[in-house]
């Protein structure tokens, strides 16, 4: 289980205030909230770039905090994708194992586990900036999970994708996530990603998490009035209140 407790992390004017997360191993979970409410800095404060100035974060009894970033068996997709345009699909996709000193035989299997599952073998000698933006996403997913890390954690990983792709790419993590079981922590502001992929949504505020439930809960049952207009639910508060009178 990953637990957050009473995290804090002040950057310039912006503030992350008393984060309290538990979640449990192999969930899918999704961080959902407008642009610049700091959902991603709750990423990156778990994956080590950033130290918390209060709190706590354990996963499995282990005081993360205390860990170097690289010994969090934490993978990380960017919205970007951050891929190393020098490198070919391939070596992009093994940096990780070769960093580590793996043995050969050892990459090649797991790069070929992660090619099959992506189903990216005809694009392994390619550069990345002759790849589509879905493509791409496809590599930075693939980067991520060949270390096998037992936390994912991805920021708006669909954002760039066309509306087709986008459908396409959350069918895939619906289905990688039941055949490998990780934790995945997933950022996003979009309410169909949260409804389809999650186990439970954490909906973020002015860096605050303001209500925790599953998709359900959260998209029948908002518990602020700023949970039910960002979701969209105005209009049945007026019918409501119409229905009343």
């Amino acid at each position: 289980m990953l637990k957050i407790e009473h995290l804090h992390k002040k950057l310039g004017n912006f503030e992350l205030k008393d984060i309290n997360l538990q979640i449990a191993q192999g969930e899918y979970f999704i961080i959902l909230g407008p642009t610049g409410t700091g959902k991603s800095i709750v990423l990156e404060t778990l994956a080590g770039v950033y130290k918390p100035n209060e709190g706590s974060i354990y996963f499995n009894e282990v005081d993360l905090c205390k860990e170097y970033p690289e010994n969090r068996q934490i993978g990380f997709v960017y919205q970007d994708y951050v891929l190393f345009p020098h490198l070919s699909v391939k070596d992009n996709i093994i940096f990780g194992l070769k960093q580590k000193k793996l043995p050969k035989n050892e990459i090649i299997q797991k790069l070929n586990e992660v090619v099959s599952m992506f189903k990216i073998a005809h694009l392994i000698n390619r550069r990345p900036l002759t790849l589509s933006g879905g493509e791409q996403q496809r590599v930075a997913i693939a980067r991520a999970l060949i270390t096998s890390p037992k936390i994912l954690l991805m920021d708006e990983p669909l954002s760039s994708l066309d509306p087709q792709t986008k459908e396409e790419f959350i069918y895939m993590l619906k289905n990688i996530h039941q055949s490998r079981k990780n934790t995945v922590i997933h950022v996003t502001h979009d309410f169909n990603e949260a409804i389809y992929l999650a186990d439970r949504i954490a909906v973020m505020n002015e860096g605050t998490i303001v209500q925790v439930g599953t998709p359900q809960e959260i998209f029948k049952k908002p518990n602020s009035t700023f949970v039910a207009k960002f979701i969209g639910m105005k209009s049945i508060f007026n019918n409501t209140m119409e229905f009343v009178k």
